[in-house]
């Protein structure tokens, strides 16, 4: 297919964002809809897979002209302004690459790369090619997490203590039977990797910089390579100390974060996004709840459409967009120490995994050996 691309480019006045979606599973219809809800602000021109008959269902029911089974066609013949990248996590660096060089602004679904050198690798690719990514971590844009880190940067709530941030979900083993799930190779590590980095992103979006964590890892019931539990013990910068837990195996659902300040504590439990009825302020004794936190009604709930308002906020302001690459490196960082500290059964301090660290190069660290904490079931 070969189209001619516009004369003007989306954004700061030239029109609506032209978009491409890459990757026409699931979480591509997720993207979509959230999309739609920017109305005029964007226009998805494209949908891109190797599997053409499932791009075709997908921009039928997309309402999306044309598409692609490669995004190297799209970028050749018809360049987008933005491409958001749904494929599964093994393509996810590459494909943001080749959108960087060609100066088309990648919004990656998470894990944003697989591994710590391929993130670093990008980061200097934007160095160079003046263009920025948005990293997809959509729990950090609903207006309570939004009003809780105000309160934190006012000291309001006195200095953060003991926080948890867990992940209790459940996947069968049908869910493992896609061939890129549990796999090292292709996606990069178990729930620590996929499923709990967001609520830990969202802990790490309050508490910030973090030191230190202790770490273990099991497979315990799931067929799958990687691990299916993983827990962690967590030191801050700021002298905080928090429990990571992250879980398929759970029947009961939930995702949790909790963080204990000296003037209160602060929680939200939902499932796969909130809103700020699941947030509560308990105040300790003596101490009332910050005028601050109540906003007189709902605000913004988490999710998709609330990130991606912020990133195409920024575009049309000429700013970076949330989350950029060097601001997702913490999480990643984390998810990076939490494997090492497990298989080598001791303490990881942040910044000591350095380039020839073999979990810098690949999360599981050197993917050929077999850990005994991490063998199929």
């Amino acid at each position: 297919m070969l189209r001619t691309p516009p004369p003007e480019r989306g954004g700061t006045g030239g029109g609506p964002h032209r978009v491409a979606i890459v990757g026409t599973g699931g979480i591509a219809h997720t993207h979509a809809a959230a999309l739609r809800e920017l109305g005029d602000r964007v226009r998805l021109v494209a949908a891109i897979d190797v599997d053409t008959p499932l791009a075709r269902q997908f921009a039928q029911r997309c309402g999306i002209a044309d598409t692609y089974a490669s995004l190297a066609d799209t970028l050749a013949h018809a360049p987008p302004d933005v491409v958001h990248i749904c494929t599964p996590p093994r393509s996810h660096a590459a494909l943001a690459a080749a959108c960087l060089r060609a100066g088309v602004v990648p919004v990656i679904e998470k894990p944003p790369t697989m591994s710590l050198t391929e993130l670093d690798e990008l980061v200097a690719l934007e160095r160079e090619s003046g263009v920025r990514a948005a990293c997809v971590f959509q729990h950090r844009f609903g207006s309570a997490a939004a009003r809780l880190r105000d309160l934190v940067a006012a000291g309001a709530l006195g200095r953060p203590l003991v926080a948890a941030a867990n992940t209790y979900w459940f996947r069968d083993d049908a869910y493992f039977a896609v061939p890129w799930r549990g796999s090292w190779q292709m996606e990069g590590g178990g729930p620590t990797m996929g499923h709990g980095i967001h609520q830990f992103d969202l802990l790490l979006s309050v508490l910030g910089g973090w030191s230190e964590v202790t770490a273990i890892v099991g497979t315990l019931a799931r067929p799958t390579e990687t691990e299916d539990v993983s827990m962690a013990l967590v030191r801050f910068d700021n002298g905080a100390m928090a429990t990571v837990a992250n879980s398929v195996v759970s029947p009961r659902e939930t995702s949790y974060v909790r963080v204990d300040f000296e003037r209160a504590t602060v929680e939200v439990e939902h499932l796969y996004g909130y809103d700020d009825t699941d947030w509560t302020l308990t105040p300790a004794p003596g101490h009332r709840v910050p005028p601050q936190w109540d906003s007189g009604g709902e605000g913004n709930a988490s999710g998709h459409a609330a990130q991606f308002r912020a990133v195409y906020d920024a575009l049309d302001a000429g700013a970076p967009p949330p989350v950029t690459l060097a601001e997702a490196r913490l999480t990643m960082e984390l998810v990076a120490a939490i494997y090492a500290s497990a298989f080598t059964r001791r303490p990881v301090r942040r910044g000591e995994l350095g380039t020839t660290s073999p979990f810098t190069v690949h999360m599981g660290g050197r993917p050929q050996d077999r850990h005994p904490e991490v063998a199929a079931a």
